[in-house]
């Protein structure tokens, strides 16, 4: 089998955690990123409600569409004086009133899909909706910063069971990782420490030869992840649920110092068909809750001044609301930016156009690879053209 085959069909899985090879020597560097900026992505899996996340609570389609579903006006926490925050996101409003959250309206990309793995596939890897990709935009990043030299590669850690496509390249992958304490332990059993210490025995096997140097690389890599994040433990109370976890996760690595450029974790449970409200309330509350702890968990270790948190989700929902108190696949959504101050922050463009959809969904007026070129350039400072192969305009930035 030859190195590249091995690469992509192998990992290595214990007590729960994928470690993926590829990058993982570069986590031994202890050289600081080359700007210090990091990028923070939550994905909303599921096809979050848009319309009932940024409200346009003076539409009158809007209540119309959506008798049972629409959120009155008198409840919305209002934005501006046609839109409001859905008011299971406080925590979001109170940075958004600080100027720390830009809200970009519409966007979406080319002749849709409504599918959900069609449709998350093309964004975590920035093709277009008839290309097929294998390798994700954020792993093309990771490939081209490496440029032959991957123990100086720019890395992405997902702090997840798995690793989702965005985050993988073809030469380079992402590392997977709930807990940094269980991946060093992990690493510490006998067996896998003396397959470990066999990287240098098979030279004349190149397979062999590059699963034990992965092991090697796997067993020093978990514990300098290990020992560098531990000098930072979150003072601040978390929520208690998955993303509440995740995002401490995240906090505790970036304010240790971990050498890391891009974090990546998920909230599920957005495909809301049926009874759609209290799941949706449920899910917006666990995420402005948690997102709050985080941002001031940044914001008092001085690190939010370089990070963005960029949220979004594979697709929005329809504008009318179905017969089971819910609603179905659409296409336009919104997402949210959230900084430390430098970008534009507020509402960036125009609110979605009721009165003007394409077969009952909304027409998107921002390509979500503006938003990736964007990033890529102010704050990953990489060229875009070299990870998504056509120039996008950028949205104004600082």
């Amino acid at each position: 089998m030859k190195r590249r085959a091995f690469l992509k069909q192998s990992a290595l899985t214990t007590a729960g955690t994928m470690l993926i090879p590829g990058f993982l020597k570069a986590l031994e560097s202890k050289k600081a990123s080359q700007n210090g900026k990091i990028l923070v992505i939550i994905q909303w899996s599921g096809g979050n409600d848009g319309l009932n996340t940024v409200i346009p609570f003076r539409n009158d389609v809007y209540y119309r569409e959506r008798p049972r579903l629409a959120v009155s006006g008198t409840e919305v926490l209002p934005l501006n004086d046609e839109l409001g925050l859905n008011p299971a996101l406080l925590g979001l409003k109170k940075l958004y009133d600080q100027g720390f959250v830009s809200l970009i309206n519409n966007v979406g990309y080319p002749n849709p899909d409504r599918s959900h793995f069609r449709s998350m596939d093309i964004w975590q890897t920035a093709s277009r909706s008839d290309e097929y990709l294998s390798t994700g935009w954020l792993g093309r990043f990771l490939d081209a910063s490496c440029a032959g030299n991957c123990q100086n590669a720019h890395l992405a850690v997902e702090v997840d069971d798995t690793l989702s496509l965005a985050l993988k390249g073809e030469k380079i992958k992402g590392l997977a990782l709930k807990d940094t304490e269980k991946l060093y332990r992990a690493t510490q059993s006998p067996g896998l420490k003396f397959l470990a210490q066999q990287a240098h025995t098979h030279p004349e096997d190149d397979t062999q030869h590059y699963l034990y140097k992965t092991l090697a690389e796997t067993v020093s890599s978990a514990a300098y992840v290990y020992e560098k994040a531990k000098t930072y433990r979150s003072r601040y109370t978390y929520p208690n649920h998955a993303l509440g976890r995740q995002l401490k996760t995240i906090a505790e690595m970036i304010n240790s110092g971990v050498d890391t450029r891009v974090y990546y974790t998920s909230l599920g449970g957005f495909d809301t068909h049926v009874n759609q409200k209290p799941q949706q309330d449920r899910l917006l509350t666990a995420y402005s809750e948690a997102i709050e702890v985080f941002v001031q968990d940044l914001r008092d270790n001085d690190r939010l001044k370089d990070t963005v948190i960029m949220t979004f989700s594979e697709f929005g929902r329809r504008v009318a609301q179905n017969a089971s108190n819910g609603t179905d696949h659409g296409t336009a959504n919104n997402v949210f930016l959230i900084h430390g101050g430098k970008a534009q922050a507020g509402i960036f463009n125009e609110m979605p156009n009721l009165s003007d959809l394409d077969e009952g969904d909304l027409k998107f007026t921002v390509d979500f690879r503006r938003i990736y070129a964007t990033l890529l350039q102010k704050q990953l400072q990489f060229d875009p053209g070299k990870i998504l192969g056509s120039h996008f305009e950028l949205l104004k930035w600082g």
